[in-house]
């Protein structure tokens, strides 16, 4: 009987921390996602779900959430986060990517209010400690940055975060919609070329990956196996007419969220009502 009901609210708490996610992805939320009285908390408390695609999507809304340094205080400061992320980690069940996310996360609001030194001591302490509990098997993770042909609007970012979801090995992504990028953690044994294959499998985007030359200057590299001529960054394709170029795609998406903050308000109250209703009976 109570299994039942537990069954049936599942795929609700994931449509739920997934909008919270996508709330979260965008900058211009992330002060009063932390603001609100239910999410928070919600968000901690979906850290124990059993279903673990529940609990890694909380951990990618709380790694944006934590990326606005205005929030790390209070959230490290929020009952039971600090905890239930150790638990994330130390829980053998808990999947690598997982263990891996919930430590950063872990790290980016422990050293919120340290000292540049205590910082860099504070993390290299932690990293270790994590490693201790993820096992010598999990080598270090490594960041990837991807230049993406077509992420210019919040239908195509959904469908670019569902194909990364799909890849084991990811651990998080970070999406820079300006300059249509996302920035992905993969564990160090996962080609970067499987991130563009997930990509181009959209139809409709498809990726470079960002590297740094020895000077310094940024390049786009096409995933090939062939070798092939380098892109440098400063002409970009011109795949798109003036008009509709993506920045200004972007600057159009930024000021309607920004003009109309009452439609995050009121659905971060759908949230919170779902999120009392589901924990609070």
């Amino acid at each position: 009987e109570k299994m039942n009901s537990t069954m049936s609210e599942e795929p609700d708490a994931l449509s739920v921390v997934n909008q919270l996610r996508d709330l979260a992805a965008d900058p211009l939320n992330r002060r009063a996602i932390v603001q609100d009285q239910g999410c928070l908390p919600g968000l901690i408390l979906f850290l124990d779900h059993p279903s673990p695609p529940v609990v890694h999507s909380a951990l990618l809304a709380l790694r944006y959430l934590a990326e606005c340094r205005a929030n790390r205080e209070k959230m490290k400061s929020e009952l039971g986060m600090m905890l239930s992320l150790q638990n994330v980690i130390q829980k053998t069940t808990t999947p690598g990517e997982t263990k891996l996310l919930a430590s950063e996360v872990y790290d980016i609001l422990q050293s919120s209010n340290m000292s540049d030194t205590d910082n860099v001591n504070e993390m290299n302490y932690r990293r270790r400690k994590a490693q201790f509990f993820l096992g010598s098997t999990n080598k270090r993770a490594k960041t990837v940055v991807l230049h993406i042909d077509g992420l210019d609007d919040s239908s195509r970012r959904n469908l670019c975060e569902e194909a990364l979801l799909k890849i084991k090995g990811v651990i998080s992504f970070t999406f820079q919609m300006a300059v249509q990028r996302c920035v992905v953690r993969i564990r160090s044994d996962l080609k970067a070329e499987a991130l563009a294959t997930a990509i181009a499998s959209t139809k409709v985007m498809k990726a470079q990956q960002v590297v740094k030359s020895e000077s310094g200057e940024e390049m786009l590299v096409p995933f090939q196996d062939t070798p092939v001529e380098v892109e440098q960054n400063t002409d970009l394709p011109e795949y798109l007419p003036e008009d509709e170029s993506p920045t200004k795609e972007q600057d159009k998406a930024v000021s309607r969220v920004g003009s109309h903050p009452e439609g995050a308000a009121s659905w971060l109250s759908t949230a919170a009502n779902f999120l009392s209703r589901s924990f609070y009976w």
